[in-house]
Order: C-alpha cells, then structure tokens, then sequence
C-alpha cells in the first residue's frame, strides 16, 4: 500500500506523487471523501488514477491512498434479480442510504453479507477426499428458476478436503469448507471476490454446436448466433438497437441474462428497470428478474465507471457460466464504452488513433468478446458452460465505417445490420437482410437438421437467393416499371413481398407473434417457399400472374403469424389448399385456352 498525494485533477483523471509501493489497475481511495478510483498508469512514484466518482471540489495536496487491491468484484448468492452501477454498487441499497443520487464516496458491498442462505452440501462429500478448483461444494436455491451451485474459487489450490460443508444457513462470509492445499489451510465461503478485468479460467474452449434461440425469425431463420456466440448490432439512432437487445433480453433461451447499459439514455435504462421486474419467463412462468442480473450506468453517471462497467457485467456472466449455466450477456451500448476510452486516454494524453481514439481500441474490444464462448469449466464434474455476447454499436449518423464497428466487426461472427430506413418503414426488427451474415451456419446445420427439419439449409438458401434476387429486380422496376418484367420475375417479387410482411416482419405487442420457435419459423418459411415453387410452375403453364394474387391462400399465408404453437397441424391444411388452389387456377387456364 502507497499513500501519496494529488497534484493535478483532469476531471475524473487524479494524478498522484508519492505512490512508490503503487501497481497498476490496483485500487486507490482518494481525499477524505474517499472516492473509489483505479490506477491506469505509472510514472516512476507518479500515479495516474481514473476516479470512477465526481471529483468536483477536489485539489492538490488532498491524500490519496492505494488499497492493494485490483478491482474487483463480489461472486456469490444475491447476484440474481440485482441492480448495480457500473462498479457493483446495489442502486436500491444505494437509494435507500442516499436518495435519488449516488453520494460521493458511499461504500456499499455488491452482497447482502446479513441474509442467511439455506446450503445443501454435495452428497457423498466428506473430509480427506481430494478437491480442487471448481469442485462442487453444495447448492443454493437463489430463486425459484436458479440454483446456485457454490463451487471451489479458482483461487483457491487443489487439495485435500479437511473440514466438509454442512448443511445448514450461513451468511455469505462464513466459512462452509477448509481445504489443505500446498500453501496451508485454505477457507472456503459462499463468497469470493475476483478482480473484473481478469478472465475466469476454464479447461477447454469447445466449438459451438446450438443456436441461441431467440424467437425473432430473421435472426434465428436467416443470421443465427450460436450458444457461446458473439453477435455486433449497429446502427443509426432510431434503427432499434436497444429494443432488439430487449427482444433478446426477454425471449432467447439463455438461462441467465446480464443486461449492460453502458452509457444509455437515463430513460431508456428506466424502461428497462420498470419492465423487466412485470415481464414473465416464457419457458417456466416465473418473473424473468428471478435470472437476470441488471449493470445500470447511465450517461449522467461518471465517465471511468462506464469504463468498468462492461467488465463488471462479463465477470458476473463468467461466474454463472462456471456453474454449466447458458449465459447471455447484452451490452447496449459499447460504443459508449469506446468514448469513455477515448476520453480517458485524451486526459492521459496518449498518442491519439483513429478519430481520437486510442491506439489499443481493437485489442481491448477483442478481449471483451473473447472472454465469450462454449467452455469445459473448472472442476472434476466436467461442467460445459456457455457464454453469449451481443454488443450494440451506436456509430455516429450510422457510419459502419466507424473505428468501434470495424473493431467490432473484425472479432465478432455475427452482424445483424439495422437500417434507419426499415424502421421508418415500421418494420421491426429492422435488420437488414441483405447486408447482414452469419458464421455460425456450418457449426449449427446439424442441430438444425436434427432438431428441426432435414431440409432447413435449403429452404435458408432458397429464402436468401430470393430476396438477393429481389433487390436486383428493384433495380430494374425503378428504370422500366413492373409490367416488364417477365411473368416468373413479378411471382419473385410477390413472393418476396410475402417473405418481408409475413415472415421477416414481427409485432412485439402480439402474444402469438413476438415469439416463434423454429419448427413453426419453418413451416411459415416452408408455407411461402411451396407457393412460390408452384406459381413458377403454373406461370410456365401460361396462367396469370393476376389469378395466382387472387387464390385465397394468399390471405392464409399473411396470417399464419398467429396460428398458436398447439395448432401447428393447421400449416397442414395450408400446404393442402396450396396444391389444390393451384391444380384449380391451372384447370381453369387450360379451360379457357380451348
């Protein structure tokens, strides 16, 4: 521990002398406020140290203290249904010590350390047996959709198990297990603390294997992420960045969501706080706070504390990724994130990159979405974790050539585009389908054709060629009017028509339509594709593109978005009128060719 004092204040950038004992990213108390700040560079015994609280009022000459610690964060039960600021401060506990406002230098711990919590050992375990990191010690049932399972800290060396946890309520910091390791006699609670800007250690990274399943048809028929994935979402204000990190939020099959708002509009992160507490969990009924974890740092919050927001949200995730949970991390937005960087680094006075920002940009985004990823976890159990990211990116005027989406884009396998223009259009989600891809297609065919339909790479492919093929017709509408396309040309555009209102596009406000599960996304797909096949059919038969738009199929097909999950069997029907509409419209061409 160093102490020295400040003599120089750049807004949340102290600069201290003195600190001869001080290491970087170790934390420091400055003045007798004792604002919580962390060392980001050294100087001989110059410290300079981003201050992730006001320093309004602060001078020269105030003392500043390092703590000997990096920062870090507290893991273990109470997590769940959690709202925090950017460095894992309780905002309920906060408002109620301090109000409507954070007060300069509150210390309040991320846990409750008084709540008792009902403990259930593994069984079958008991002292003398060898353990090490990562072992199962027992279980905690935190809410009623999650168990905590209370694991040895990574921390913590292998060893011999000499005191064996028991059954019964303990508060977070008592002592639930003893293990012998090389190093002496190391305790065990339900808690541990782990420094956020380092990652989690895990056996192996394994290839993906299943889809993320979010129930937004565009992104799970055409740009899948997988379990374990990392996903980019740019684009403009006003496009629908936050209410697909929303939609994702609420509907994907992820068992614990981390929802980060890193810099957001202090009305947008009200929305979420108010609705995500009233929103019920599709797949058990239950409040969907009961497995989510909320990081709220608005704009109006300080700049270094956006820094350290992210990795607080990715740490937590980790944390539950350890245990074999599927973990989906929304970080909304990290161009935020990138202009706190930037800001900092200006207040260093580092040699300045593209548009301002740093020169170590790219590697500090690429190591944020690399702690993501399927994982054989620490531990003799074999756990398989995965862990989801899905960033926003806010370029300015919606510029894709940005430093922070390039970056972005340069790391990440999924790129959902959203266009400004889509929205205006109120077509919602508005991701582009032409500009947007997915590389995850290879690693999840097989669950696909396994789980939902032998033929869904086809019917993707087919789906995709067409609406290529239609923004290639547009072209040629725009100089030469309709009427001059050939008969199979205008079937294209109408069926196109059909794959954009019928399918692509989804009403939030709709019970049926908000969320689709894949074997319903592909007999709607399947639905349109057959059509289209057997008009080509009949046009090539010489019947009128004006009778095939007048079948009354047609009408079924653009409601099919409402058919609820247990009648499924009524897309048989759909497929039956199709062939027998059809057969009709052809009988009556012939008919009225003799």
């Amino acid at each position: 521990m160093s102490t020295g004092r400040i003599v120089k204040v750049s807004g949340p950038l102290i600069v201290a002398e003195g600190m001869h004992e001080a290491k970087m990213f170790e934390v420091a108390r400055v003045s007798e406020k004792h604002l919580i700040g962390e060392i980001i560079e050294l100087h001989g015994s110059e410290a300079y140290i981003q201050v992730y609280e006001d320093t309004s009022g602060l001078g020269p000459g105030e003392i500043v203290e390092s703590t000997g610690m990096s920062l870090s964060i507290e893991l273990g039960p109470g997590l769940l249904q959690s709202i925090y600021d950017g460095i894992q401060r309780p905002l309920d506990v906060v408002y109620a010590k301090a109000g409507h406002y954070i007060t300069r230098g509150i210390n309040v711990p991320g846990l409750d350390h008084a709540r008792r919590w009902e403990f259930t050992p593994k069984a079958g375990l008991k002292a003398g047996e060898p353990i090490g990191p990562g072992d199962l010690l027992g279980e905690i049932r935190e809410t009623e959709l999650i168990v905590h399972r209370v694991l040895v800290p990574p921390t913590v060396g292998g060893g011999t198990l000499v005191r064996a946890p028991e059954r019964g309520a303990y508060a977070i910091e008592d002592t639930i297990a003893e293990i012998e390791t090389p190093n002496g006699t190391a305790k065990v609670a339900l808690m541990h603390r782990w420094p956020v800007r380092t990652p989690r250690p895990i056996v192996k990274k394994l290839v993906p294997q299943k889809p993320l399943v979010t129930g937004q048809r565009v992104i799970d028929a055409l740009f899948p992420i997988s379990q374990g994935g990392t996903a980019c979402v740019p684009g403009p204000f006003g496009a629908g960045k936050t209410v697909i990190q929303h939609q994702l939020a609420k509907w994907s099959d992820a068992q614990i969501i981390v929802y980060i708002g890193c810099g957001e509009r202090g009305n947008e992160m009200t929305d979420v706080l108010q609705e995500f507490p009233e929103l019920t969990d599709p797949a058990t009924g239950r409040p969907l706070m009961e497995r989510t974890v909320l990081i709220a740092n608005t704009s109006n919050m300080p700049v270094a504390a956006r820094e350290a927001s992210v990795y607080t949200g990715i740490t937590i995730a980790e944390y539950f990724r350890d245990m074999g949970y599927d973990v989906a991390v929304m970080a909304d937005s990290t161009s935020r994130w990138a202009e706190a960087m930037r800001e900092m680094s200006g207040r260093l006075e580092e040699m300045p990159g593209e548009e301002g920002y740093p020169a170590y940009l790219p590697s500090r985004i690429a190591e944020f979405y690399e702690r993501s990823g399927r994982a054989i976890c620490l531990g003799s159990e074999g756990r398989t974790g995965t862990l989801s990211v899905i960033g926003a990116v806010s370029p300015p005027g919606g510029d894709l050539s940005d430093p922070v989406v390039q970056a972005t884009l340069k790391v990440v396998k999924v790129f959902w585009s959203l266009e400004d223009q889509l929205a205006f259009e109120r077509h919602f989600p508005a991701i582009s389908w032409l500009t947007s891809y997915s590389l995850y297609h290879d690693a999840l065919r097989d669950h696909f054709h396994a789980e939902v339909a032998e033929d869904w790479g086809r019917v993707r492919t087919e789906t995709m060629e067409l609406l290529q093929k239609e923004a290639e017709l547009k072209e040629l509408v725009r100089l030469v009017g309709v009427d001059a396309l050939s008969p199979q040309d205008r079937v294209v555009l109408e069926t196109t028509k059909m794959i954009r209102e019928d399918f692509l596009h989804q009403s939030a406000f709709d019970a049926e339509d908000a969320y689709t599960r894949l074997d319903k996304q592909y007999r709607m797909l399947k639905a349109i594709l057959d059509l289209h096949r057997r008009s080509i059919e009949a046009v090539g038969k010489r019947c009128p593109v004006r009778k095939l738009l007048e079948l009354p199929v047609r009408e079924r097909i653009s409601r099919m978005r409402y058919i609820a999950e247990k009648d499924l069997a009524q897309f048989d029907t759909i497929a039956k009128d199709i062939e027998e509409q059809l057969a009709g419209c052809l009988k009556e061409s012939r008919t009225g060719e003799e």
